[in-house]
């Protein structure tokens, strides 16, 4: 079991910054990937960002150039930094995690947190 807890979120005016933090316990020794997700309402679901075990990250595009994942191994915990924040991107965001067991695969969820951007 993967325990995700993310943080950072809040109100910010448009062309402003916020850093989200996730912080992972439990298994993390079989995460295999971690990334953040976002949900604006009456959307679905989409990947705004990730990073493999090895450091490889990929970016949706609508924030490429703006957002950027990272991740600090020593406290387990990935980051998102969000730099020229835009009303479209107001949402809640999520972290994920990937774990692999014995071949299978597991999809770990926080409970995310709200960034809302005013115009």
């Amino acid at each position: 079991q993967v325990q995700l807890v993310e943080s950072g979120g809040g109100l910010v005016q448009a062309g402003g910054s916020l850093r989200l933090s996730c912080a992972a316990s439990g298994s993390i020794f079989s995460i295999n990937a971690m990334g953040w997700y976002r949900q604006a309402p009456g959307k679905q679901r989409e990947l705004v960002a990730g990073i493999t075990s090895g450091g490889n990250t990929n970016y949706a595009d609508s924030v490429k150039g703006r957002f950027t994942i990272s991740r600090d191994n020593a406290k387990n915990t990935v980051y998102l930094q969000m730099n020229s924040l835009k009303p479209e991107d107001t949402a809640a965001y999520y972290c994920n995690a990937v774990s692999v067991v014995a071949m299978y695969e597991y999809d770990y969820w926080g409970k995310g947190t709200l960034v809302t951007v005013s115009s």
